[in-house]
């Protein structure tokens, strides 16, 4: 029996990034966490410790920061298309590149003053193999919550089932989300306009819509993005369960009427799920 080394890559994870566009009167700083992983013709490394072929992982922490600075940060999609391809392009050994790119949120307080806003993270990944790139653009860490229209009955039961049927029940998740674009070598869409309306659309069906369970929420959600941005092929959204259950005010002689409950960090439910069109293009290396 033969023993080989099979799929592999290597890189620079989470390299912290601040960047700071001077202006006048304001600055606008873009601050984000950058992760690079490369695969290739790397076989010598593992078997015989040559690393003729490997680029160090504290160079590709030094590229991220030079291309921030010789051509900017931009929009997240961009930015992780330019070092993908650059390593690709740049490293003989290297036939496939992934960026992913995490983009935290600041909101200005004056001129030159920020505050960071919530929990909230953009989110992009972007793969290239020397002639096709894909992108996948997400957010992850959106908080909703309805406070009505939302029910939950005649679910499946066993003997081990204790949960109480509703028709009146809080809904709250953190929505993590995944979209794939059909193509961008073509004409790729403005990222930013793209990025906007896709969460705007999640967040109009979250709301819109009378849920009878979050897998019901889920597919509507997906289902108006997809809507609404044709160069969407696919998406794909985790949907813990934030469960928020009330009181039980009957010991202090009072009536919840729904008004006071409390959070149940742990355990939740998770509900996942993928909405795409029967005729999206294969995703090939996108996920």
């Amino acid at each position: 029996m033969a023993i080989v080394l099979g799929a592999n890559q290597y890189g620079k994870a989470e390299v912290r990034l601040l960047d700071v566009s001077r202006g006048d009167a304001a600055d606008v700083i873009t601050d984000l966490n950058v992760s690079v992983a490369l695969s290739g013709e790397l076989t010598a490394t593992h078997l015989s410790g040559d690393n003729s072929d490997v680029l160090t992982t504290d160079a590709q922490k030094n590229t991220v920061f030079a291309f921030a600075r010789e051509g900017g940060v931009g929009e997240i999609e961009d930015f992780a298309l330019r070092l993908a391809r650059h390593f690709v392009a740049s490293q003989a050994a290297i036939s496939f590149a992934r960026v992913a790119v995490e983009q935290y949120p600041w909101e200005r307080l004056a001129g030159h003053s920020f505050v960071r806003s919530g929990r909230e993270v953009r989110t992009a990944t972007v793969s290239h193999d020397g002639a096709d790139s894909w992108v996948v653009s997400g957010v992850s860490g959106l908080t909703v919550l309805n406070t009505a229209g939302s029910e939950f009955w005649g679910f499946a039961r066993d003997r081990y089932t204790t949960l109480a049927e509703t028709t009146d029940r809080i809904l709250a998740t953190a929505v993590s989300a995944r979209w794939r674009h059909a193509s961008v070598t073509a004409s790729a869409p403005c990222w930013a306009d793209s990025y906007r309306e896709a969460r705007d659309l999640m967040l109009r069906a979250f709301a819109d819509t009378h849920s009878y369970s979050l897998q019901q929420t889920l597919y509507a959600m997906g289902e108006r993005v997809l809507d609404g941005r044709p160069e969407i092929a696919e998406i794909r959204l985790a949907l813990p369960n934030k469960h928020h259950f009330e009181v039980d005010m009957s010991p202090f002689g009072l009536e919840n009427g729904g008004q006071v409950f409390y959070a149940a960090d742990r355990p939740y439910g998770l509900i996942e799920g993928t909405v795409t069109r029967d005729d999206a293009p294969p995703p090939g290396k996108a996920w």
